[in-house]
Order: structure tokens, then sequence, then C-alpha cells
């Protein structure tokens, strides 16, 4: 790739980030690879490795008076790091993440784990919900069981990611790898698919690269306005979207870059040192206007499990890579209109930001909006913030796509 083309790739990247009749009960394929039923178990000595580098953490200073503006608040990370040595408590956390029906299945050598909850219903249509970066499958922990009363729920962790793979693959080839999952291993002929940060690029790139596959597509984003985009032809909304998303981008967004042009040197102090994984982790949830508000939005303990799960499986390094491989071979988003119907809930914006308008979704979409909502108190990370909304949202989407 010539090197102009690639800076243009890599500005793009780091910015992403009858309904019966048309799905299918799940019959799984015997000529495929087999999934088998998969339980975490982390040893011990993990545990044990985890609390001595806790205890041993070298902290660093900070500026008088700098809260999050630097980055991840010192005192704030004492306090973490305090909760996590001496009262969070990772066994419980499995346990309710085993209580998941969570399985893995090799596909063209991509070690996959993905959780399989099917509904009572026989004829309910499939969902594949895909997550993001920072946060994972667990992303969806809070919305499983409500979305079976209807759907089969499919929730994968995408390579390089959680219990998957430590491969990191261009989103093209994860939606590939993911309509092979929904297709030939698992027997749904047709699906939904919904997705948030880095999983909606997949599904958008699934709405490309597989249309015939999808009912229809339900996102939190859609892509963000870069230098490949016309802003001549945007209207006032869209400008006004357009600009606070670069305010954004030249606040918080260092880590887009960074990820996708130097994963590897990012990868040794983060697979080395659990503290400094969860603060950089917690400086991207400070960006999404968070900060401080992070215990009460999520939960101190549900914050630690998402840490743990990139911490245990040692795939920070390889969940870094994952901007890179989009960099260097840019995701398919948007071009031909394939007429899949597409479902927008807008975050809540952080404090100084803009709502994502109707007419950017519409032109990133090729104007299939059916379904445009606005959430009241869900942010970045939709299904775990709000999870009653994102259920609901979903079920009006479906019904919507059934007529």
């Amino acid at each position: 790739m010539h090197r102009r083309e690639f800076a243009k790739s890599l500005i793009a990247a780091a910015l992403l980030g009858g309904l019966t009749d048309r799905s299918a009960v799940s019959q799984e394929n015997t000529t495929m690879a087999k999934p088998m039923p998969f339980k975490i178990a982390i040893s011990d000595d993990q545990l044990a490795d985890l609390k001595a580098r806790l205890r041993h953490t070298r902290w660093p200073d900070e500026p008088a008076g700098a809260g999050w503006m630097t980055g991840t608040n010192l005192d704030y990370m004492k306090k973490l790091t305090d909760y996590w040595l001496h009262d969070y408590d990772w066994r419980k956390a499995e346990a309710s993440l085993n209580a998941l029906p969570n399985y893995k299945v090799d596909i063209e050598g991509i070690d996959l784990h993905f959780v399989h909850q099917p509904s009572r219903k026989k004829d309910a249509t499939a969902i594949l919900l895909l997550h993001g970066w920072p946060d994972s499958f667990y992303r969806y922990h809070k919305v499983v069981d409500a979305l079976a009363e209807e759907f089969h729920v499919v929730v994968p962790s995408i390579p390089g990611t959680g219990f998957s793979g430590r491969t990191a693959l261009p989103a093209d080839k994860v939606a590939d790898i993911f309509a092979h999952l929904m297709n030939d291993v698992l027997g749904y002929s047709s699906f939904i698919v919904a997705g948030g940060d880095l999983g909606s690029v997949i599904a958008m790139s699934l709405a490309q690269r597989h249309p015939d596959k999808l009912i229809g597509s339900h996102l939190t984003d859609v892509g963000y306005p870069d230098q490949t985009t016309d802003f001549g032809a945007l209207s006032g909304p869209e400008q006004g979207y357009a600009g606070a998303i670069q305010q954004w981008f030249f606040m918080h967004g260092a880590f887009n870059l960074v990820q996708a042009t130097k994963p590897q040197s990012l990868a040794f102090a983060m697979n080395d040192s659990p503290v400094g994984l969860a603060a950089w982790i917690m400086s991207f949830m400070a960006g999404m206007g968070v900060g401080d508000e992070a215990d009460a939005r999520f939960g101190r303990d549900a914050l630690l499990t998402n840490i743990m799960i990139y911490w245990l499986t040692e795939t920070a390094a390889s969940s870094f890579r994952i901007y890179n491989q989009n960099a260097m071979q840019p995701p398919t988003i948007k071009g031909k209109n394939t007429g899949v119907p597409v479902a927008v809930a807008t975050e809540v914006p952080i404090p100084g930001g803009v709502r994502l308008p109707c007419e950017w979704a519409d032109r990133q979409t090729s104007g299939n909006v059916v379904q445009f909502h606005d959430m009241e108190k869900a942010g970045h990370f939709a299904a775990w913030e709000d999870p009653a909304f994102y259920v609901e949202d979903i079920k009006q989407f479906a019904a919507l796509v059934a007529k």
C-alpha cells in the first residue's frame, strides 16, 4: 500500500472503531467443525501472580489538579487497585460467566469463543451481538437472557480478544468468520446483527459482504466523519456532529492512532502490569465522558471483570493489533446499497458533544435506516449501561423488519 494511501486508511480506521419466514431454527451442520462446550477455569497460580503484581505496583506521579485531563486519574487508580486486591472476587465473576452457555470452535484456524443461548421458541430469529474495544463479550452479559426470550442469541469474542485465540484480524475477515459461524456452524440461514464500536464496523462489513444472510442490522455507531468526507455536502447537523467528533478525537482519541501504528510498543507494558492495563482501559472510559462516574455507571466489580478478561487471557496486545489490521486493510463499511434494513440507537453525548444526526446515519448506510432512536441513559456501551432500553429497541426493530 502506498504511504499516502496507508495514512488515509489509518486515520479513517482510527475514527471508526416476514421475520419468521426469513429466519431458521439452528441445525448444526455436521460437515463443519463441531462447537465444543467451554468452561472458564483460571488457575490459582494466575490469581496469585496478579495479586503479587498489584501489591508491588510502582505508582507514577501526577500533575497537581490534573483530574482526568492528562489521562487516568492517580487517586482513582489507587482506589480501584485497592478494591481489586482486597475485595474483588474473580471466582464469583468466573461462576457468573460460566453460567452462560460458552463454546469454542475452530474456524479457518481461529480458536473462536462464543456464547450461544438458544431461545425456547424453536422458530425464533437468530441475533448476533458484537462487542468493541475496550469492552468484550461481557458487554452483553445483562441482555443475553432477556433477548433469549425472543431470539437465539450468539455473542462471540472477536478474534484477538477474550477467550478467542490471540490472532488479530481485519474487520472484513472477522465478518466472514462470523457469517461462517452463524450459517455453516450453527445453521442459521439468516439473522439480525447488532453491534457497537468495533462491533458496528464488523456489522456494517457483514451488510456489505453478506447481505443475503442478514435480516437487519442494529447499530449504536455508524462510523465518523474523517479526512475522506466531503464536508461541503454535509447538512448543518452533520457538520456540527463532525466538528464535535474532531474535537473529541483531539482530546481523547490518542489511543486510536497509537494502537493502529505501534500496538507492540504498548504490549510490553500492558501485558506485564495489570494496573497499567487497567489505567489504559479506564482512560478510554474517561474519554467517553464517564471518568469518576464509571463505578456508579457500570459497577466497580463489572469494570474489573472486563479488565480481568483482558488480563487473564493476555489479549491486550492482540486486541491492540486489531486497530493496526484495520488500518492496513480498511473495512468495507459502505459502498453498494445492499438494502439491509438498519436501526440506529444514538448514545448520550459526552459534555460538549453532539448527538449523531439521522442524516449522517442515513449517509453511512445508503439510506437504509428504518428505525432511529436517541437513547436517554446509555453512553457508548448501550447494552451494558441501559439493558432494558437496548433489549426493547432490538425487539421493536425485529418486529418492524418482520412486516
